[in-house]
């Protein structure tokens, strides 16, 4: 069928490449960042037909608001769609998705893996979908029940896209599929896909400065060609790595010591100098910079905030507050409370736990588990009863069958049948022994 231009359809492209450049030319939300494409580029490969990503757009907006407007924005690392509505519910307001969580217990593949990129790199994707299906019931369940929500439930994900699982066309389509799945905001690191390691393992492996410049751009590119502002953060781990893939940067040939590996990479001298001439050159393509540090360290976080805001005046910054570090051994309890708000006051804007989901998950099953199998009964009345006694605080997860959507599903019904006599909620151990 001939298509009629006089007849706009839903989804039919209309933005010029005139529009798009004024657009970054004019928005504050696109001050300071650089793009190695034209507008006209990004126009050409948005095809005839425009998607809607809501929940991506709707995201990165609140992200980037909150960035700007909080002090700092706290994360807690989640692995399952449940405990991110219990984050949101708790009255946190991002939600981070870590890969090493989604390797060890929320991979496509199903097995336990460590940080290594070893699994399949659509998992991400799929984890951001599942938290966001989630935070979607726990909005229906509430504005069923009330009208409306007393609290914003689409929280904004910042998700781990590791090294990009490949060149500048896998990170180009990972971060496709991350914006469809409506994540808020992406990071990625300057290692080696296929050497890919967690920033606090050993036998990292950068790749050039200007590689890693191709996948932030190609990050950005595939926001642009979707039509959202999903932010990009770009993490460098050349702290602590010690190895590079080749000499070809002019950037790079500065901390090189002439060194082979037998695999063949470049040995590079690890540490802060290195750190500030990757994250001066990545910060023009970046919304975020993100250091990876073996502990918490605001000397060394102080050092890279200035350096980086003496180029870049207001550049955000990330800080993992990482579950790897053994904060007692480095901080007093006076200085870990004060910790948050002193790299605040450096411009560390999204400061986060990543490894919080899997940590909390195994020590709270190990304790019932073993309490359980000493004192039986009693040990799950206790936990029971501590549930309980959170609901003064707005828990709700006591009531089990209300918080997955029964009552939601229950109107369903009604509406499709008002004199049903099969409703779930209507006569359930819950309703009768759940006040």
């Amino acid at each position: 069928m001939p298509i009629n231009d006089t007849n706009r359809r839903p989804g039919d492209q209309t933005q010029s490449a005139a529009d798009l450049e004024r657009e970054w030319k004019t928005s504050a939300r696109w001050s300071g960042v650089q793009r190695d494409y034209s507008a006209q580029d990004v126009i050409a490969l948005r095809g005839s037909v425009a998607q809607e990503h809501t929940l991506a757009k709707r995201g990165a907006e609140n992200l980037w608001n909150l960035i700007h407007s909080e002090e700092w924005v706290p994360a807690l690392g989640a692995l399952t769609g449940n405990q991110a509505v219990q984050q949101v519910r708790a009255g946190l307001r991002a939600i981070y998705l870590s890969g090493w969580q989604v390797a060890a217990d929320a991979n496509l593949s199903g097995q336990t893996y460590p940080d290594q990129s070893l699994y399949p790199a659509n998992s991400v994707p799929a984890v951001v979908r599942r938290i966001n299906n989630a935070l979607l019931r726990a909005d229906q369940i509430e504005t069923t029940e009330s009208g409306k929500p007393a609290i914003d439930w689409l929280a904004p994900i910042i998700a781990d896209a590791e090294a990009g699982f490949g060149g500048p066309l896998n990170a180009y389509e990972l971060m496709s599929s991350m914006i469809e799945a409506g994540a808020a905001a992406v990071h990625w690191e300057d290692q080696l896909a296929s050497e890919k390691k967690c920033g606090h393992m050993g036998g990292k492996v950068l790749v050039p400065t200007s590689q890693h410049i191709r996948t932030l751009n190609a990050a950005r590119l595939a926001a642009d060609v979707a039509g959202v502002s999903t932010l990009v953060i770009g993490r460098t781990d050349s702290l602590a790595a010690n190895l590079v893939t080749s000499d070809v940067d002019d950037r790079d040939k500065p901390f090189l010591t002439g060194d082979r590996t037998a695999e063949g990479f470049y040995e590079t001298t690890p540490g802060i100098q290195t750190v500030l001439a990757r994250g001066h050159a990545y910060a023009p393509y970046a919304d975020l910079l993100w250091v990876e540090s073996a502990e918490p360290d605001l000397k060394l976080a102080r050092t890279f905030a200035e350096s980086i805001h003496k180029e870049f005046p207001g550049k955000k910054l990330a800080y993992n507050c990482s579950p790897s570090f053994n904060w007692k051994s480095h901080l007093d309890d006076a200085q870990i409370a004060t910790f948050q708000r002193e790299l605040a006051a450096m411009g560390y804007a999204f400061q986060f736990i990543t490894l919080a989901g899997f940590h909390a998950l195994n020590h709270s099953m190990y304790t019932l588990a073993k309490d359980y199998s000493q004192r039986h009964m009693s040990a799950y009345v206790e936990l029971q009863e501590a549930e309980f006694a959170s609901e003064a605080n707005g828990y709700t997860a006591t009531k089990h069958q209300r918080e997955v959507g029964t009552g939601f599903f229950d109107r369903i019904s009604t509406v499709l049948n008002p004199d049903s006599a099969t409703l779930a909620l209507v006569g359930s151990t819950e309703s009768a022994q759940f006040h």
